[in-house]
Parts: C-alpha cells; sequence; structure tokens
C-alpha cells in the first residue's frame, strides 16, 4: 500500500494506492478530511475526474461534519456527562486510600469512579477507557455468536479497538472482525447494526446487492439505524465511519 497527498481543486486528498477493484472516495470526521483509495490501474487523472465529479458531495459532507455535536473536552471530575450504550450518565469521582482506579458502578443516571488522593487526568481517562472496553466486549460476545448463527458464518476471531474512519472493519478470508470502541457510548441497537455489517461481508466481501439483500433481510431498518448512528455526538476523539 502507498501513500501520497495530492491537491485538487484547492483541497488536500489523502491519495492510498492498493490492491482493490474500484476507487473510493471517503470523506470522514471531525475536519472533513478527504481520503481516496485506488487500485494502481487508475492514474491521476483518473482519480483527480473521480473527486472533481465528487466535489458538490465532498463539500456537503465536509459542511455537514463542521456542524455536528461533539462531545467536550474530557477533564474527568464530578458532574461531568459520560454516555454509556446511549444514555447519558452523570460522573462521580470518589477519593479513597486505595493505589488503584476503579469504576465501582454504573447505575441510574451516574457512573461512578473511585480513584486514589494523588490521581490525574491520565489515569482517570485510562480507567475509564478500560472499563468503556471491558463493557462493549461483555455486550458484543452475544451478539457476535446470535448474529453469527442467524447468516450461518464461521465463527470469527473479533476484538475492539479505536479506529477514527470506522465503527467495525473485517478480513473475511481471515475471518477476522474489529469493533470500534465507540460502540461502548453508542445504543446497543447501533452494535447489533455494526456486528451485522461486518458479518455480511463474509457472505460478501462488497457492498453489492447480495451484501444488501442480507442486511435487509436479517434488519430491515438497518438504514435508519446507520444514520442514528452517524447523529450521536462526535466523541472528542472522532472514529466513525461516514
Amino acid at each position: 500500500m502507498n501513500t501520497e497527498t495530492i491537491e485538487i481543486a484547492g483541497l488536500t486528498v489523502e491519495l492510498v494506492r492498493k490492491s482493490i477493484k474500484n476507487l473510493h472516495i471517503g470523506v470522514y470526521p471531525p475536519a472533513g478530511h478527504i481520503r481516496v483509495a485506488a487500485p494502481p490501474s487508475i492514474g491521476d487523472d483518473a482519480v483527480r475526474v473521480a473527486v472533481l465529479t465528487k466535489l458538490s458531495w465532498i463539500k456537503s459532507k465536509q459542511l455537514e461534519f463542521s456542524k455536528q455535536e461533539r462531545e467536550a473536552r474530557r477533564e474527568y471530575v464530578s458532574g461531568e456527562t459520560h454516555f454509556v450504550f446511549g444514555d447519558a450518565r452523570r460522573l462521580q469521582v470518589k477519593t479513597s486510600d486505595q493505589k488503584r482506579h476503579t469504576v465501582e458502578s454504573s447505575h441510574g443516571d451516574r457512573l461512578v469512579m473511585v480513584v486514589p488522593e494523588c490521581s490525574n487526568l491520565e489515569q482517570r481517562a485510562v480507567c475509564l477507557e478500560n472499563w468503556y472496553r471491558s463493557k462493549l466486549k461483555e455486550k458484543a460476545k452475544p451478539r457476535v455468536e446470535r448474529w453469527r448463527q442467524r447468516l450461518g458464518v464461521t465463527t470469527p476471531q473479533w476484538g475492539v479497538r479505536r479506529m477514527k474512519t470506522k465503527w467495525g472493519s473485517c478480513n473475511p478470508i481471515k475471518g477476522t472482525i474489529w469493533i470500534n470502541f465507540d460502540l461502548a457510548k453508542k445504543p446497543l441497537v447501533c452494535l447489533d447494526y455494526v456486528i451485522l455489517h461486518e458479518l455480511a461481508h463474509f457472505i460478501s466481501p462488497r457492498h453489492d446487492g447480495v451484501f444488501i439483500e442480507v442486511l435487509d433481510r436479517h434488519m430491515p431498518a438497518w438504514r435508519q439505524f446507520r444514520s442514528d448512528l452517524n447523529a450521536h455526538p462526535l466523541s472528542f476523539e472522532p472514529t466513525f465511519e461516514t
């Protein structure tokens, strides 16, 4: 894979050359970064024409991102709002003589974090991230198995990672799936949608008619769920797919 930066119509475009069949143009948050993935067989002139053809759409997406609500910078102090599977929780920070940082509970509209007296922002951020990660794995595990059975595909190897441009990714050949860490903050129906989306690629690796038919059959409202997912506030470190 080869990556370079080019200028087209006054826009900075990241051009990625890799072994794919078709050219793909993506616009990503938070600032509307433009990324073009193209096979080596497509020349630079053809790439420029493709971008110019989609110029109106690109600028529309960039404007959309500029207006989208974003979470405030996190300080990890009492009273701060954090989202847990779509529900707003008020953070309550308690100090104790313990040496470890822990998330004690998540009930009602509160999220309780217990920290040492000398706790700093980075330590609190890591603590909450680890808690989010464990909760996401807990919710994802039965969902991966349920959707795998419904689609009749092989059991995937899966995990959670931070991703800046996608809600999920997969490698059907290797039988692997990655789930975006940020889904721990979104409604559970969004997690179901992403898992189904990635497993559907085990049936068809492309976003073709076969792939769409799988989504339509197993989750008729998937387009609405996708729209709802992208309408939620961007995280302080955004990681979602356009």
